[in-house]
């Protein structure tokens, strides 16, 4: 008996589509680029729910005849190639003929088109894949797409899609991606009927600055390479504009998106030693290739692309962006200037008046520490009512960090554990080794603490459970900031604001990605508070997640490791009581939220192997 069978073209329609249609971006991103190769000088996206509803995109290029509107609904009817040649001399977004068909297959979509040599348009009606009806129409010149009820026909496509936040936040960040690279196209986006992003048709630099703040546009360096094999245009940040999370980083090749994390290291290897490591930098780089000498018809989304010349691409990236930053005195330089600096005479060396050597003396006996008297200042952002631990608090933490001993280091540990306690009922003292670690006694050795991490672990409790309980304490600005957010970012804030808020900052959004900053948590005094704003939100998109716990840890983790103490604050001794005493009461002393290790203990029987 015959079992296999052909796919009726309505499940195979909706098969492939799912490889092209994602989510309602997708739809965004393959309607905008038709648009565009169309010709169109000015496009518009009008989003309802989040996509899930309606999507409507307008465009005033040349349209398209009765027949031609027709035909484009069929799979892999294009009028970009023609032949397979034609793959290796790709100059448009599209090619593949799959874009439309695979929405018409998930969706209601109705289409109004009219060329300028038409009197009247046409307009179609198309469901699931079939077309109900065809009829001419008035219309303007170009396009205009309404796609209704997304995947109404899949429900199990529907139901996967993420909260609206999310999915609009993916619209956002694919209508960015089109935005930048043709600044010379208008765009609009406007969601739920709210105008959201309203770009002119502009230059490169103009078309940055729209869509991310003034800001960025002042910490830009220019690149310009010319080479045989590859031309690089666009813009690198200063070393000053580094962050660590969500620094806006883009490709595109021969004016198409693409992800490339090996021409990514290349960028940031230029930066090797200008900026902190685990730093990002935010780059906008247009390459320009021969066609022959790419790839982009890898997957249907059409954002991976392979090169034919990797290595000598990343070479040139890197020696592009190095030339860039000397050109524009971006990396530091030593500076020659004397003219203001004191005049130090040449000293006059003649055998009259030989050169003797300096000769440095020492007082052996002078101990900078006798008779210091300690004064109590809490770690920023701890309890100042924080009372000392207990020896016996602190004997079951160090059990909890390391197996029992054995019978035959028993006594030693019990001889040690005495003195511990006794140390402790003195004055429980403990010791600072380069401004990083706490070196403590315990009952199995010494306890090293690094003390960042230990404050980023006390930190991170304390807003976990500020933001689950919505306990807060807001100290008001006398002059409240202004926190301006490009369109993508600024949807994610909307998203995170309640929690936000939980934990103590004073926000309202005032529409237009802008957001008035009226107070700020307590215990985050000297902190710049548009920054630590906005490395949360990059924190959250990076973790590109709509859970709401993940969403919490990711903000509570930012703001912990900017308030917490730095590598080489000097502490006193109260300082150091309060931190170890409030990181025994964490909920997990030995590890910091995001898995690197708090505590370490140099055993006993390692240290007496040092001096056998």
């Amino acid at each position: 008996m015959d079992i296999i069978h052909l796919l009726p073209d309505s499940v195979a329609n909706q098969i492939a589509a799912g490889e092209v249609i994602q989510r309602p971006a997708s739809v965004i991103k393959e309607l905008v680029e038709n648009a565009v190769d169309a010709g169109a000088r000015n496009i518009d996206v009008y989003v309802q729910d989040a996509g899930r509803t309606c999507i409507q995109v307008i465009d005033d290029g040349k349209g398209m005849s009765e027949t031609d509107a027709r035909l484009a609904f069929e799979r892999h009817a294009t009028s970009k190639i023609t032949k397979a040649e034609d793959l290796f001399t790709l100059r448009t977004m599209g090619f593949r003929g799959e874009a439309l068909p695979s929405i018409v297959a998930v969706a209601q979509v109705s289409l109004q088109t009219r060329t300028l040599d038409s009197e009247l348009g046409t307009r179609l009606e198309i469901e699931g894949g079939r077309v109900l009806s065809q009829e001419p129409c008035v219309c303007a010149v170009g396009a205009n797409f309404e796609v209704r009820n997304l995947f109404f026909n899949i429900p199990a496509r529907r139901k996967f899609l993420k909260s609206n936040h999310t999915e609009l936040n993916n619209i956002t960040q694919e209508f960015e991606r089109i935005a930048l690279v043709n600044p010379s196209v208008g765009f609009s986006l406007t969601c739920d009927g709210t105008p959201s992003v309203r770009l002119m048709a502009s230059n490169l630099r103009r078309r940055i600055v729209d869509i991310f703040g003034k800001k960025i546009g002042d910490d830009l360096v220019s690149v310009d390479v010319d080479t045989t094999l590859v031309r690089i245009e666009g813009f690198v940040g200063r070393p000053e504009s580094s962050r660590k999370k969500g620094a806006h980083q883009y490709f595109f090749v021969n004016g198409r998106y693409m992800r490339h994390p090996y021409f990514a290291k290349a960028v940031m290897s230029a930066f090797d030693g200008l900026v902190p490591e685990g730093e990002q930098i935010p780059y906008f780089l247009y390459l320009t290739i021969d066609p022959a000498n790419i790839d982009v018809n890898i997957s249907p989304t059409k954002t991976d692309v392979k090169f034919e010349n990797e290595p000598a691409i990343w070479q040139i990236i890197h020696a592009g962006i190095r030339e860039s930053l000397g050109r524009f005195n971006a990396m530091p330089t030593i500076d020659f200037d004397t003219a203001k600096e004191t005049d130090i005479p040449v000293m006059d060396v003649s055998a009259e008046s030989p050169v003797e050597a300096p000769r440095l003396t020492l007082d052996v006996s002078y101990n900078p520490f006798a008779g210091a008297k300690v004064s109590y200042s809490p770690p920023r952002g701890s309890s100042a009512s924080s009372s000392r631990t207990s020896s016996e608090d602190w004997n079951k933490f160090y059990d909890q960090l390391l197996p029992k001993a054995d019978a035959a280091d028993s006594a030693q540990s019990t001889l040690f554990a005495e003195e511990t306690f006794v140390q402790e009922e003195v004055g429980g003292m403990h010791l600072q080794y380069r401004g990083q670690y706490i070196v403590s006694a315990s009952n199995s050795g010494l306890m090293l603490v690094d003390q960042h991490r230990a404050h980023v672990r006390i930190l991170y409790d304390r807003y976990i459970m500020q933001m689950e309980r919505s306990e807060n304490v807001t100290q008001g600005l006398l002059f409240p900031e202004l926190l301006t957010l490009p369109p993508s970012d600024a949807q994610i804030m909307e998203q995170i604001i309640d929690d936000v808020r939980s934990l103590g900052f004073d926000i309202s959004s005032i529409g237009g990605g802008s957001f008035s900053v009226n107070g700020l948590p307590s215990g985050i005094e000297g902190l710049n508070p548009l920054k630590l704003l906005t490395d949360m939100v990059g924190a959250v998109q990076d973790g590109r997640t709509p859970d709401l716990s993940e969403s919490r840890h990711r903000i509570a983790l930012s703001l912990a490791r900017s308030a917490a103490i730095v590598e080489g604050q000097v502490l006193s001794q109260e300082e150091m009581d309060v931190l170890m005493s409030d990181l025994l009461r964490s909920t997990n002393p030995n590890i910091s939220p995001d898995g690197k290790t708090i505590v370490a203990i140099l055993k006993h029987d390692s240290i007496a192997r040092m001096f056998a």
